[in-house]
C-alpha cells in the first residue's frame, strides 16, 4: 500500500482527510479496506456481532461520539477481529487492554484508552453513513490509514 501522503498527492480531488489525531493501538500501523460502519452510544454490543463476521479486506469504523466514558474495544473483541481477518478498526472513542492490543496483528486506531468496559444494551445501528473529524464514512467506501493519518475515498485507490 502506498503511504497516506502519497495518496493525498495523487488523489487530492477524490479523498477526505480525517481531522482528528487518532492513536495506533494494534501491531499493524498501516492498513486499508472497505468500510463497514457502526454507530453505538457507549455500547459495543454490535461490535461483537460485526467482528464475528468475515472481515477480509474490511475496516470497521465505529462512531462512539468521541465518548471517554467507556472503552469500545478490548483484547477479547480485538482477538475476534483477528480471527475473522479484519484489516483494521477505527474508533471515534476509547479502547482498553492496550498492552494486549499492541501485540495483535491488526490495525487499531482510537482517540485514547480508558479502562472501563461499555454497557451491553444492544443499542446502535450499522451500515448507515456516519460523520466525525470532518469526514463522512459510508459503508462500501474505502479507508486508508498509516502513521501519517487517515483518508477516505468513495472508490478503491490501490
Amino acid at each position: 500500500m502506498k503511504s497516506v501522503p502519497d495518496f493525498c498527492d495523487e488523489y487530492s480531488d477524490k479523498i477526505q482527510i480525517l481531522q482528528f489525531d487518532f492513536k495506533n493501538f494494534g501491531a499493524v500501523d498501516k492498513f486499508s479496506g472497505e468500510i463497514v460502519t457502526v454507530e453505538c452510544p457507549e455500547d459495543n454490543s454490535l461490535l461483537r456481532r460485526l467482528l464475528g463476521d468475515d472481515g477480509t479486506g474490511k475496516v470497521l469504523v465505529v462512531n462512539g461520539g468521541a465518548s471517554s466514558a467507556c472503552a469500545y474495544l478490548g483484547d477479547n473483541l480485538a482477538l475476534l477481529a483477528c480471527q475473522n481477518n479484519w484489516a483494521g478498526i477505527l474508533i471515534n472513542g476509547m479502547v482498553r487492554d492496550v498492552d494486549e492490543l499492541a501485540k495483535m496483528q491488526i490495525g487499531i486506531k482510537a482517540l485514547g484508552a480508558y479502562p472501563k468496559k461499555s454497557e451491553k444494551r444492544g443499542l446502535g445501528e450499522f451500515g448507515h453513513d456516519i460523520e466525525f473529524g470532518g469526514v463522512k464514512f459510508q459503508s462500501g467506501a474505502f479507508v486508508y490509514s498509516d502513521n501519517n493519518g487517515v483518508i477516505v475515498s468513495s472508490s478503491q485507490l490501490l
